[in-house]
């Protein structure tokens, strides 16, 4: 059966950055075991190597034994920060093991830790996290996953009521609200969601990793990165030919993205208007996803619906995941 429910077993990993918060980290433990689920902490979740938590090959592990654990139905990240897209260098993900290339490789390349194949091969998970998790979501087909860009374990104590629900309403295989914005510009289009932090996003274009985009719904959110930068991100998407293809987009919170009265610079709507609107696709903002607020659930690659003209972005059937 593909929804969860109450008594499957879940697995906590930290593919990202090293856990710092864990008061809140056991408040999100608690809701989720509040709602009947088993949940087990894999061994190592809680490593440091400067940012990161633990090691590659410590972090690719817990990924792994996730994976391939036939009990686990569902995979909890701890947190974001950084690390998820080394783990996709590291892991080979997607890719058949080969001992002799492998031996090869690092024999060129020496690196601190062994390289460790992920196949999708065994029976697919949930994965539900978002920030920079977003490179293990924007991958769910190489890794056989259903992803859900929503709650950390970190910040989910922090959600409302209703997005908490509609966390699990995602997962257990009941219909999802539609959630209001401000449309841009005029139109509706439909296509497979992607949603994503926008860096994370970002260093993925170009690689193995990048997803095929065409139909696609992007929805992007953000925090921390000066109006310059943004501009900069999405000035790359245009060069690179990145939104070719692409229906609509989503646009979440983009939190501390504002500099200082004494800085000259462009607001953070303005960056994302100039950039944006001239792609004549509809664009809804103001949607409630993202960083420092409420983070609202969003199945990936799930058929939705975007309408510029009443604001709204429409999650469709989750039974197409």
């Amino acid at each position: 059966m593909k929804w969860l429910q109450p008594g499957d077993l879940l697995r906590v990993i930290a593919p990202s950055g090293a856990l710092r918060e864990l008061t809140n980290f056991e408040r999100g433990l608690e809701i989720w075991k509040s709602r009947g689920y088993r949940v087990e902490l894999t061994p190592g979740f809680d490593d440091r190597a400067g940012y990161l938590a633990g090691s590659d090959a410590n972090r690719v592990r817990q990924l792994a034994d996730a994976l391939s654990d036939p009990d686990c139905r569902g995979i909890l990240c701890v947190r974001g920060g950084f690390g998820s897209t080394r783990l996709l260098e590291k892991a080979k993900v997607g890719q058949k093991e080969n001992p002799e290339l492998q031996k090869s490789e690092n024999a060129r390349c020496p690196m601190p830790d062994a390289q460790f194949p992920i196949s999708n091969s065994h029976a697919p998970k949930w994965l539900i996290g978002f920030s920079d998790i977003t490179a293990l979501l924007w991958n769910h087909d190489k890794l056989g996953i259903w992803g859900v860009h929503g709650p950390l374990l970190t910040t989910l104590a922090a959600e409302p009521d209703w997005s908490v629900d509609r966390l699990f309403d995602c997962i257990e295989g009941r219909p999802l609200q539609s959630l209001q914005g401000k449309g841009w510009a005029g139109g509706k289009a439909s296509g497979r969601l992607f949603p994503a932090n926008l860096t994370v996003a970002t260093h993925l274009l170009g690689t193995p990793y990048q997803p095929d985009l065409t139909g696609a719904i992007l929805a992007f959110e953000d925090v921390s990165e000066a109006p310059y930068r943004v501009d900069r991100m999405l000035t790359q998407w245009r060069m690179a030919g990145a939104f070719a293809g692409v229906r609509g987009i989503a646009l979440g919170r983009f939190s501390r993205c504002e500099v200082g009265p004494d800085s000259p610079s462009f607001t953070i709507e303005e960056v994302l208007r100039d950039r944006l609107f001239d792609l004549n696709i509809p664009i809804v903002s103001d949607l409630p996803f993202g960083h420092e607020g409420v983070n609202a659930a969003l199945p990936m690659g799930i058929e939705a619906s975007l309408d510029a003209e009443s604001g709204l972005l429409i999650c469709g059937d989750t039974s197409q995941l």
